[in-house]
């Protein structure tokens, strides 16, 4: 492959001066076993019309969510997110501005963020919020991370931090990722047969420096018991909860049942579903752990001439202090995505936000009621309670079914059997405001035909 790279004239000098007589030389570190040995399956050289061509045709093999019916979530969901949004976030002091760190320029924007932590305060019940993080996995990770830091010293069960089994692999790899290195042991809160939480199992918490549940669950249940929770484990332990933002609007906030951090996945509020991005993650406590939280906060304060100012505050950033001081080794934050929630909350107002939350959760239960008068189909937690998404147990393989319903024009849900292998059968339906009650029948139709077949093929 080197061979191939074109010789710009300066090359020999610029070897000369690292000390090395050739490319290859520069890339001996590199293991040979993994070094490619071939030629580049590369074009010739292309004109701007040409690569424009090219660019459309490659581009051309994508479906767009918006041209199937879609059953999928598990973490990233369809909402309507009105166009103004986009007209908004499009306008150049949001889509240019990056790290105002000349707050006497900066006011609009730096005032655009302290609205998106107020927002986010009133919708989880608590205090403070900053201005996001990377993602809902990344904000569950350093919530556990400010949680030890916090209640370590005085914990009974030091450097232990409880989390809910159902918690998704992808999720607990990142947690695992970030809590390492601070010597923090994890450990799995199981759950009863019905999904819930097993509150018996965690007493075994208290004591510990924090415990890490979602609500609702990776199965998509609501667990009533949650709000018992903190008084089982007991104030000198962190209760971080994880949440779908926008069952917020009929849900009860988690700092109403004692949560002391709150993070999740922002995606739903202001952001489509772009191949899994970009989104943002939510992160708000209580004031006791105000000085641990990762990522930017913007304060509001009054200036010499007594007008309101804003300005970032109690930066915790490796980039504002001393590394070895730094709370998070975060470095930025997705300001311009969670703009758009901001946005798209400020569009929606509580009654809004309330509506949003019920056109999920009606479309769930009407879901839930056609696939459970399919005889095939079971509903492993038919009385459970659900937000906008359940699980149903198929009488063959996840995987397959997906397959035929994806030879269907339908994206039939998520097979969960990604995240707990022992569950090949059981497929996860989401279903939100986007869902019409034609597309619900048609899943329902072939669902009923496919597990049909493949019962009799079974000689059932």
């Amino acid at each position: 492959m080197v061979d191939q790279l074109p010789n710009y004239g300066r090359e020999s000098e610029m070897l000369s001066a690292l000390g090395m007589n050739s490319i290859d030389e520069l890339f001996t570190d590199i293991p040979a076993a993994v070094r490619y040995d071939g030629r580049l399956p590369l074009p010739e050289p292309q004109s701007e019309e040409e690569v424009l061509r090219d660019a459309r045709r490659l581009l051309g093999a994508n479906v767009a969510l918006s041209q199937r019916v879609s059953f999928l979530g598990a973490g990233l969901y369809r909402n309507h997110v009105p166009a103004l949004v986009l007209q908004l976030i499009r306008r150049g002091e949001f889509l240019t501005a990056y790290t105002p760190y000349q707050p006497e320029v900066s006011q609009g924007m730096l005032q655009a963020m302290w609205e998106f932590q107020t927002l986010i305060c009133e919708l989880t019940g608590l205090s403070v919020a900053n201005v996001s993080v990377y993602d809902g996995s990344t904000a569950a990770a350093e919530a556990i991370n400010a949680a030890h830091r916090i209640h370590n010293r005085k914990a009974e069960q030091k450097d232990i931090i409880y989390v809910s089994e159902l918690t998704p692999p992808s999720r607990m790899s990142v947690i695992r990722n970030y809590s390492q290195g601070g010597g923090i042991e994890i450990r799995t809160l199981p759950h009863n047969s019905d999904g819930t939480l097993d509150l018996a199992a965690a007493e075994q918490a208290a004591g510990a420096c924090g415990v890490y549940v979602e609500q609702p669950n990776p199965l998509g249940l609501l667990d009533g018991g949650l709000v018992q929770l903190k008084e089982i484990i007991g104030e000198n332990t962190a209760l971080i909860v994880g949440v779908q933002p926008t069952s917020l609007g009929i849900v009860e906030c988690p700092g109403e049942y004692g949560a002391d951090i709150v993070v999740g996945e922002g995606q739903p509020f202001g952001s489509p579903i772009t191949c899994g991005g970009p989104i943002y993650g939510i992160f708000a406590c209580r004031d006791a752990y105000l000085r641990q939280m990762p990522g930017r906060i913007v304060g509001r304060s009054i200036d010499v001439h007594g007008e309101v100012a804003y300005c970032l505050t109690l930066s915790t950033r490796e980039q504002h202090i001393r590394r070895h001081r730094a709370t998070s080794n975060i470095c930025t934050n997705e300001t311009l995505i969670a703009l758009m929630g901001a946005m798209h909350m400020s569009l929606l107002g509580p009654e809004g936000l309330h509506t949003l939350a019920m056109r999920n959760m009606a479309a769930c239960q009407l879901a839930k009621a056609k696939l459970g008068t399919i005889e095939t189909l079971a509903l492993p937690h038919l009385s459970g309670h659900h937000y906008n998404e359940f699980v149903i147990e198929l009488p063959g393989p996840a995987a397959e079914c997906l397959d035929y319903l994806d030879s269907q024009g339908i994206i039939g849900g998520f097979d969960l059997s990604s995240w707990y292998p022992q569950r090949k059968n059981w497929l996860l339906v989401s279903v939100t405001d986007q869902n019409s009650k034609a597309e619900i029948n048609l899943l329902a139709a072939h669902l009923a035909a496919w597990s049909s077949a493949i019962i009799k093929g079974a000689g059932v």
